[in-house]
């Protein structure tokens, strides 16, 4: 982890992977803080970093970039949005320092739905000579084998997770609302082959959707250990990699 090593230790280390955390700051319901993407992205990235550093891998996850995209939620007070536009520019430099430096791969690790950095990653790869990949760690997993409710924002999954990784910034579920969010009248945005942003205020009153009311911390353990698990032997994988000869 970046943040806890000195120079001492990176001076006389060798890392293969980089791994760049990545978040949003935003309204999480009435029962969690507006950290959640970075609280749970961070937590994840940590345990999957250190089963990995164990089997082998050479690896470093860098501070997490706190700014999401969240151009729909701008009349929420203190939803922080960063443009997709800028996101580019940050991971250009962001790329272009550790390829610099030796690294050889990159890895986004994208814990808010907003953001989307594949046509960024598309466009950046001829540029610099490090390997460029993204997961969404929350699309590791089927979430319905591990939760009884799957809305995407504050709701169960979310909520658990905090409950297990952070259970002093969650408020009771007693404060929390129940995440009922508005579906599109248009078929083709509710059946998925039509997309467009959502408008917050206008689908939820709480800024959930989905309900939490169902959440304990041993969901979310279940959850992150699996998630964890699967993510570092990713890494792994990646860190041993010849990313000239990547396809069998």
């Amino acid at each position: 982890m970046l943040n806890e090593l000195t120079w001492k230790t990176v001076r006389d280390s060798r890392y293969e992977v980089a791994v760049l955390p990545w978040g949003a700051t935003e309204a999480h319901n009435f029962h969690l803080p507006y950290s959640t993407d970075n609280i749970e992205t961070e937590a994840v990235a940590a345990r999957a970093a250190e089963r990995a550093w164990k089997a082998g891998a050479k690896l470093v996850v860098l501070p997490i970039v706190p700014f999401g995209v969240n151009t729909g939620q701008l009349d929420i007070p203190l939803c922080i949005n960063m443009n997709p536009s800028t996101q580019a520019l940050v991971l250009r430099d962001v790329a272009s320092s550790l390829a610099g430096q030796g690294i050889k791969k990159l890895v986004i690790l994208n814990g808010h739905g907003g953001n989307d950095f594949r046509q960024m990653i598309r466009e950046l790869q001829p540029q610099v000579s490090l390997f460029l990949c993204v997961v969404n760690w929350y699309k590791i997993l089927d979430l319905k084998s591990y939760f009884s409710d799957v809305g995407d924002h504050a709701g169960e999954m979310e909520t658990s997770v905090m409950q297990y990784v952070a259970p002093e910034r969650v408020l009771p579920l007693s404060e929390a609302g129940s995440g009922k969010a508005k579906a599109f009248k248009i078929a083709a945005f509710r059946e998925g082959w039509a997309w467009a942003p959502r408008q917050w205020t206008q689908v939820t009153d709480d800024t959930g959707v989905g309900n939490p009311a169902a959440s304990t911390a041993e969901k979310g353990k279940r959850y992150v250990e699996a998630v964890s698990g699967k993510l570092a032997d990713f890494f792994v994988d990646l860190a041993k990699a010849d990313t000239a000869s990547l396809y069998q």
